[in-house]
């Protein structure tokens, strides 16, 4: 684990049908500690979230329930998600306690719709920092670069390519990626990389 921006620890897991690292986020915020679709935690990320404290598990779409059960027995802190991915969510053995809506603020964060990939995928903006927390909808695959995950996986891949051009409409200098590498400078010369490859 690393603290991959001021105040913001990443861990990783490498998912190897894949050939990339997932990744989950914990956030410091004086309201609160936030964790992000957290992935395997090791015994050294458990112990570190436990003695930080999380107030909130967030889950960006319903793929991303990931380890959220463990890290809310370990933490006590609820799990929320769209709304439009919950009832997939549990179905898939998540406990979810909360919504997760667009347009609210949590923490540092304002959750924007980023629909598509599913319905009820969000992203997390921070203004201030000019730092976007990506779940499904944006994969940093190959390593300095954004892609998008193959049309197959897709509920909506017309829905989504226009959520991803909307976040081109927003400040982004830094953009954490749920899935491979995230981008640290210039995330938003390469999101507009990207949305030039889109079909007309």
């Amino acid at each position: 684990m690393r603290e991959i921006v001021d105040g913001i620890v990443m861990w990783s897991w490498l998912s190897e049908p894949h050939g990339y690292n997932f990744n989950g986020y914990f956030v410091r915020h004086p309201g609160g500690n936030l964790c992000i679709d957290p992935v395997e935690p090791g015994d050294d990320v458990v112990a570190f979230l436990r003695r930080e404290g999380v107030a909130r598990i967030l889950v960006t779409n319903r793929n991303h329930v990931r380890r959220a059960n463990l890290v809310r027995e370990q933490t006590g802190a609820p799990v929320a998600i769209h709304p439009a991915d919950a009832a997939y969510a549990r179905g898939q053995g998540a406990v979810v306690d909360a919504e997760l809506r667009a347009g609210e603020r949590i923490g540092p964060f304002a959750v924007v719709g980023v629909p598509g990939k599913s319905p009820g995928e969000v992203a997390l903006y921070d203004a201030t920092r000019r730092l976007v927390v990506v779940g499904d909808a944006l994969i940093g695959n190959p390593p300095g670069r954004l892609s998008l995950l193959r049309e197959k996986v897709m509920d909506d891949p017309r829905r989504l390519r226009e959520s991803i051009e909307a976040l081109t409409s927003l400040e982004i200098d830094t953009v954490l990626v749920g899935d491979g590498e995230p981008i640290l400078r210039e995330a938003g010369a390469r999101l507009r990389e990207l949305v030039a490859t889109f079909p007309a």
